[in-house]
């Protein structure tokens, strides 16, 4: 089985190339982690809450996570699980730490409209560079699977 690394703004564009990306593993089923990246934070009161937060967990809408099940579903036959994460960190050895720890076999690169969501999120492509994981290219999604994904409902943009 693959692990594949997606960055998410929590949003439809993040999930739309999981099929065509997942059907290139055929017949090895892949997990997907999307993962919001933030860095951490310097301030000694928020690291020592850092293990109790839920402020970021909460702002991801519940279509969403709703939206992570149905493809878990819909194509079961490509796709073991979806985890959805946040990473705190900023450094490529703290990256590299979390790639392995995860056993992340390749990285998606975010969307071309991909969002910064909180203060202190941080750009992917900056660590993503410098990782030294594959680094699949953006997938075209064309053909069967992507009228598949256009069928879907679009989720709602981030309030």
């Amino acid at each position: 089985m693959k692990t594949l690394f997606i960055p998410t703004d929590f949003t439809y564009q993040s999930l739309q190339s999981i099929p065509t990306i997942a059907q290139q593993y055929y017949p090895q089923k892949v997990d997907i982690r999307l993962v919001h990246m933030l860095k951490i934070t310097d301030n000694i009161g928020e690291l020592l809450m850092l293990s109790r937060r839920s402020t970021e967990y909460r702002q991801i809408p519940d279509n969403f996570y709703i939206r992570c099940r149905d493809l878990e579903k819909d194509f079961s036959h490509l796709i073991n699980r979806i985890h959805i994460d946040i990473f705190y960190g900023s450094t490529v050895a703290v990256f590299n730490n979390y790639l392995d720890a995860h056993d992340v076999d390749a990285i998606v690169p975010p969307h071309d409209n991909y969002q910064l969501l909180f203060k202190n999120s941080i750009d992917p492509e900056i660590l993503i560079e410098k990782c030294g994981k594959r680094v699949l290219a953006n997938p075209e999604t064309d053909g069967v699977i992507a009228n598949l994904i256009a069928q879907e409902p679009e989720l709602t943009e981030q309030q």
